[in-house]
């Protein structure tokens, strides 16, 4: 049976990864894209965190999809469903199968509510929230902004969260607003973090413990969230010292993410990718299937999935496809991943690293892992304007 249509390139995800990249290979001359994403509503998600911190709305941050499609691509409004990389095709949820000449798998991940038992229940009460969700965004604010006393416990998963570090964000505007409010007193907070480290830049990791020494925050690394008590209001820690309990007022999280269940279901996942698509970690190729290419939250890159990855992961993949095409040598991806953390309502740094953990600074300049206001205003003001009008269509270096 052969499929119902056929494409040069298919792009399985139109979130930043997927437009980015079919814009990107549309300007390179491929004059058949299409890219398969059932969502209507197109979202910036690196500004859901400041929804949570109250600097933004859902509003500022959605879009139509069909508005943000590049040019010449075409959409289908389907689910994928499966994979068959053997015979070439993608199988949608309504029964289409398209073929293809090279498959870009870019899905995105999801929350893993069931690595962490109870918070996904957390999660449906006033005390409990996340910005990972673009609905319960705006309800983190809510609840922080409401809290005059008590205890605010957030806690950042180190499992296939995309860009776990702005998680902070929520953390730092709320205590500067409850400082500025001049109840920070009243209120205990603690930082519970799975990884050692707060971000993988030593640099900006001093900064920001020094950000929350200053607020009075108690800091926890190489812990785990075991469990959640929403009924309770508690939660259940797991270090090296042991399990403990801790109560919350305000619960804040950076859960656990996994990808599609799909992806392995159709092969594309090994037992090192952890039900991710398994590609070498340089070239973003599949480890097994050659015209089939990964990229974003929803690869094995081994490094911080970010939007600031993609605008290194974009151009590699787009330009390898046209390489496995010709037989010419193939471009390297390095690691590198950012993190914009916010230490006041003002004030914000850069953390860049690559997969190793080696700061690699975008500016020699300016030390960029140092907090200063025009960050801020950049990350949150002007780069969401370059990514509507640049970055979705494929205009990336």
């Amino acid at each position: 049976m052969s499929p119902t249509r056929q494409h040069d390139v298919l792009v399985l995800g139109g979130g930043n990864a997927g437009l980015s990249l079919a814009g990107r290979v549309r300007r390179d001359g491929c004059r058949d894209v299409a890219v398969v994403e059932p969502e209507d509503v197109h979202r910036y998600r690196p500004l859901l965190s400041y929804v949570a911190a109250g600097m933004a709305t859902l509003d500022d941050l959605s879009r139509p999809q069909d508005d943000v499609v590049p040019d010449g691509v075409v959409r289908y409004a389907d689910r994928v469903v499966s994979v068959d990389p053997e015979r070439s095709v993608v199988r949608l949820a309504g029964g289409t199968e398209l073929g293809y000449g090279d498959l870009v798998v870019c899905p995105g991940s999801e929350v893993d509510w069931d690595a962490v038992p109870g918070s996904e229940e957390a999660v449906g009460t006033p005390s409990a929230s996340t910005s990972y969700l673009p609905e319960l965004a705006a309800t983190t604010w809510s609840m922080l902004s409401s809290l005059t006393a008590g205890r605010a416990v957030f806690f950042l998963s180190a499992r296939h969260v995309p860009c776990s570090p702005v998680g902070l964000k929520p953390l730092f505007v709320a205590t500067d607003h409850w400082r500025r409010t001049g109840v920070l007193g009243a209120i205990d907070v603690e930082l519970v973090v799975e990884a050692p480290r707060l971000v993988d830049d030593p640099r900006a990791d001093r900064e920001l413990r020094a950000a929350a020494e200053d607020y009075g925050v108690r800091v926890r690394t190489s812990t785990t969230l075991e469990s959640v008590d929403a009924t309770d209001r508690t939660a259940r820690l797991r270090s090296h010292h042991g399990l403990d309990t801790t109560h919350y007022d305000a619960l804040y999280l950076a859960p656990p993410h996994r990808a599609p269940g799909w992806i392995a279901d159709s092969g594309l996942a090994t037992a090192a990718s952890d039900g991710f698509v398994a590609v070498d970690t340089r070239t973003l190729q599949h480890v097994r299937h050659p015209r089939v290419w990964g990229l974003g939250d929803a690869a094995a890159v081994d490094t911080m999935p970010s939007g600031g990855a993609l605008r290194r992961q974009v151009p590699v993949v787009a330009r390898n496809i046209q390489a496995r095409r010709r037989r010419t040598p193939m471009r390297h991806y390095d690691g590198y991943s950012v993190a914009p953390v916010t230490t006041s309502r003002r004030k914000l740094l850069l953390a860049e690293f690559d997969r190793d953990g080696v700061p690699e600074p975008t500016s020699r300049l300016v030390d960029l892992a140092r907090p200063r206001a025009s960050l801020l205003l950049f990350d949150r003001y002007l780069q969401p304007t370059i990514y509507w009008r640049r970055l979705l269509q494929g205009k990336v270096s």
